[in-house]
């Protein structure tokens, strides 16, 4: 199987304005794990799992006492619409002011999410609501997990290169806690309930305003390992989405990663040594430490990662533009690689200079 990829060093597509937001309810690790296993104490032997995460804090969209209670489908997903649409809508108006951007000047809006549905798609709902210009280009994207904030820049920089003024809003949002089963007491499900959290996260993107003192694209790519889709993703259960994660999934980060991202970067005449930083989705301690391994970097490389996940957890999609946001406030420059896994299974690359 072949890498897609684009190689380019003028896409003149920069990062105008970013923003993240994160739901009212904040939850405490140790709160999550009395709740799991008041439900399904004979977990208990696991408990260690929940204090070994590297997570300290995450944000619901629903109130602690929510979980209690039996949750089918429809109530799941109603919790899901009504919550991702108020989070992007911060998150758009956001973006816009630091973009110093009108809201009608945006020519395309790319939304992705993998962790409920909506039809019409929640960019239609927030098209309305922010009086988007009615000629506005939808492209709503689903299923591609925690790669997404990554995947998703690569595909709202694509649809900028089409357009005439380039000006692409990308909004990215999971409710990871919506989909918390308490009927599943699987090991798998345990951790699931250890690691997710929510979150949204949103950029516009630009063409050619010659403004180098923001973000610049210079290529994106992604590597799809053969016969690995059933590593992560969802499972379709009477009461909602079911987890799917491979306990393999740090192994193949330690064991597989850096061919694939050497590849990519030769392809852009450059090696890691030449990278100014990383910013890397935090999947979890083990897949960040593995990550470490593989590159040969020391922990301190990784430092706004190892930040998102003890404030925030895995939210999946938004985490990696919670660490750009977090890389870029800090006043990061240089060449850095953003990457992320996700189901199929993939790794995505965004290569910028901040």
């Amino acid at each position: 199987m072949r890498d897609g990829y684009a190689c380019s060093r003028a896409f003149g597509i920069e990062i105008a304005g970013i923003a993240s937001a994160v739901p009212e309810y904040r939850i405490d690790q140790e709160s999550v794990r009395d709740m799991v296993l008041a439900k399904a104490p004979e977990l208990r032997s696991y408990e260690s799992l929940f204090l070994n995460t590297g997570i300290k804090t995450r944000y619901s969209c629903v109130p602690f006492d929510w979980h209690l209670q039996h949750q089918g489908w429809r109530t799941r997903n109603a919790v899901f619409r009504e919550a991702a649409t108020n989070l992007l809508e911060r998150v758009a108006r956001d973006c816009a002011r630091r973009a110093n951007i009108e809201l009608d000047e945006i020519e395309a809006i790319v939304t992705v999410s993998t962790t409920g549905l909506s039809v019409p798609s929640l960019d239609a709902t927030l098209a309305n609501r922010l009086r988007l210009s009615s000629s506005v280009e939808r492209l709503p994207v689903f299923g591609l997990g925690c790669a997404g904030g990554v995947s998703g820049l690569a595909r709202a920089m694509r649809v900028a290169q089409s357009l005439p003024r380039g000006i692409v809003l990308l909004l990215v949002v999971e409710l990871c806690t919506v989909n918390c089963r308490t009927t599943d007491h699987s090991i798998k499900n345990f951790i699931s309930a250890a690691l997710f959290g929510d979150g949204a996260a949103g950029l516009i993107l630009r063409r050619g305003s010659g403004d180098k003192s923001r973000p610049q694209m210079v290529a994106v790519g992604e590597h799809m390992w053969p016969d690995t889709e059933d590593m992560m993703g969802w499972s379709i259960e009477d009461d909602g989405f079911g987890v799917v994660l491979s306990p393999d999934i740090p192994r193949c980060a330690r064991d597989r990663v850096r061919p694939v991202l050497d590849g990519f970067l030769a392809r852009h005449d450059l090696a890691l040594h030449d990278l100014d930083g990383v910013i890397m989705h935090p999947g979890g301690r083990k897949v960040l430490e593995a990550v470490e391994v593989a590159l040969g970097l020391p922990r301190q490389a990784f430092d706004h990662s190892w930040q998102v996940l003890a404030n925030y957890g895995n939210m999946s999609s938004p985490t990696a533009l919670f660490v750009l946001d977090r890389t870029i406030d800090a006043g990061a420059s240089g060449r850095h690689l953003m990457a992320a896994f996700g189901p199929g299974f993939t790794i995505s690359f965004a290569l910028l200079d901040l």
